[in-house]
């Protein structure tokens, strides 16, 4: 909205042409973000404790975690807000891109807004059954797969792009809508599962994003794309003032949700961050990069997935509970140190990923 504004001021001095490079609208949108987050999430913590709108906490979770009962949680509210309101200012509004990711990390939000509900109004830690979450979140994930396919520009928009590898690129055909699909709804509910802990899942979001706007940067580049061998889609840049409302909005979540929490995010910002990352890393063509950096969301959704087929067939656990980092506390690991353990993981991943643009 406001590079529109400058544009129109351009014409009466040319200062305001400033406003139209990407690199100082995405600097601009995390800083409206963390301003907007800090500034509402008092209010937002507020009004959540006013309403009783608390935490309902696994009966079958660690012990510890029974004090957690009762803090504010639907806190992902506060992070949608500050993405939401960061974009619009200062992202071109003309870009299918970014209305693409809006709309999909809205969408999701709203899902998780009903699970959160229901889990609030029934009084337990059960909201939506799997059957109609999984529903909706395909639903979205297919919409959003459908429109990204029949607007594609190039082949490049549709293929598979290779890590590691210069001009390997697999035409995946409408196989893009499915595997659009699984890399949507598999990191909504991967970063969901994750956010069991006091910042656990919140900066690894932020690392996360943080590197997709290097990724969007360089593949909405001609120049930068071509001289990194990396596959360039006119229009993507714009995807970095999104994802740096993204760590703006993150990092002032963090500021309220760090150990000990004054408030969680709940499905309505774990399913939508989730959702954010993957059909981000659709469009500028980095779905095996996202596998990379997302390691933790990765191997958290993998305990998850081993636990309950393991039981099932043989009767036993592999982990003392699920997802990874309550195993960790069962053995004595402080929350503290889980936490911060799992952050430096993830900064060794996000580093790993961002090295594929040069190892090729």
């Amino acid at each position: 909205m406001l590079m529109y504004i400058a544009e129109y001021l351009a014409s009466f001095h040319s200062g305001f042409n400033v406003f139209q490079y990407i690199t100082l609208r995405t600097i601009l949108g995390v800083l409206t973000a963390l301003f907007i987050a800090l500034v509402v999430g008092p209010i937002v913590i507020r009004c959540l404790s006013q309403l009783q709108i608390g935490q309902n906490v696994r009966s079958d979770g660690p012990e510890t975690h029974l004090s957690k009962a009762g803090t504010p949680t639907m806190g992902g509210l506060l992070i949608l807000v500050s993405i939401g309101a960061s974009t619009l200012l200062w992202s071109d509004l003309g870009n299918r891109f970014i209305w693409t990711a809006v709309v999909t990390t809205g969408v999701f939000g709203t899902i998780g807004w009903v699970d959160d509900y229901l889990k609030l109004t029934r009084g337990d830690s059960k909201g939506l059954s799997v059957f109609r979450k999984y529903s909706w979140q395909s639903a979205a994930a297919l919409a959003a797969a459908l429109f990204l396919f029949f607007t594609a520009k190039t082949p490049v928009e549709t293929a598979l792009i290779m890590p590691f590898f210069k001009n390997i690129a697999i035409d995946l055909g409408w196989f893009y809508i499915v595997f659009t699909y699984f890399v949507v709804v598999g990191t909504s509910n991967a970063v969901n599962l994750t956010d069991g802990l006091d910042g656990l899942a919140i900066l690894p979001t932020v690392l996360v994003a943080g590197a997709l706007i290097v990724f969007a940067y360089v593949t909405g580049h001609a120049n930068f794309s071509n001289y990194l061998a990396v596959p360039y889609v006119a229009g993507v840049g714009e995807l970095c003032v999104f994802c740096g409302s993204i760590v703006g909005a993150g990092l002032g979540f963090l500021w309220f949700n760090t150990y000990p929490a004054q408030v969680f995010m709940g499905d309505i910002g774990a399913l939508a961050l989730g959702a954010a990352l993957g059909i981000v890393a659709v469009m500028v063509r980095q779905e095996l990069v996202l596998v990379i950096m997302g390691g933790v969301f990765v191997v958290e959704t993998a305990s998850v997935i081993l636990q309950v087929l393991s039981y099932k067939l043989t009767g036993r656990r592999i982990f003392r509970m699920a997802p990874l980092h309550h195993h960790f506390e069962l053995k004595g690991w402080p929350e503290p140190r889980v936490i911060v353990r799992f952050w430096i993981i993830t900064v060794i991943l996000v580093l790993v990923a961002l090295a594929t643009l040069k190892i090729r």
